[in-house]
């Protein structure tokens, strides 16, 4: 298994897709149905194969995540051919990036001598995608790129 197995909330959102590929396998409902009572193991290598599908579909679209802590925003750019970070340090040990109360400070006071900048770039490994998974595991989140855009502008 090259990612992670979705959770049994994500299999169950995905029901119908995971239905239409036993079918692209030729595997009936009631195939599936004896196929886990008599060979879990094969039902368990199934949904495996199911759930790096997805994730590599999801990991396709991908183009930008960040992670953000409590002193710390990590926001990437995933590019074809490289992730771009730019990288916010707050320096007032009193703000929590991760409150309304500390990102509202943050963004009063985003020019202040408190904040660092560093933007950074790096090629993919071997696999462009186990990169960005890689970065979700850690905390990243998907998001549309708009704190990371307004960033490259400003600092840029």
């Amino acid at each position: 298994m090259k990612y992670t197995r979705l959770t049994k909330q994500q299999l169950e959102e995905l029901h119908q897709e995971f239905i239409n590929f036993l079918a692209t396998q030729s595997i009936t409902g009631e195939e599936w149905e004896k196929i886990k009572t008599d060979t879990p193991e094969v039902a368990e290598e199934e949904l495996d194969v199911f759930s790096d599908l997805v994730w590599e579909g999801v990991l396709n679209k991908v183009d930008f995540v960040e992670n953000i802590s409590a002193q710390q925003m990590h926001l990437f750019h995933l590019t074809d051919k490289e992730m771009k970070l730019i990288s916010v340090k707050v320096m007032n040990p009193e703000i929590d990036l991760t409150t309304e109360i500390g990102f509202n400070w943050f963004k009063k006071n985003w020019q202040s001598d408190f904040v660092e900048y560093l933007s950074a770039s790096k090629a993919y490994k071997d696999d462009k995608n186990a990169d960005k998974f890689e970065l979700i595991q850690k905390g990243a989140v998907i998001t549309k790129g708009e704190l990371y855009q307004w960033f490259e502008k400003v600092i840029g």
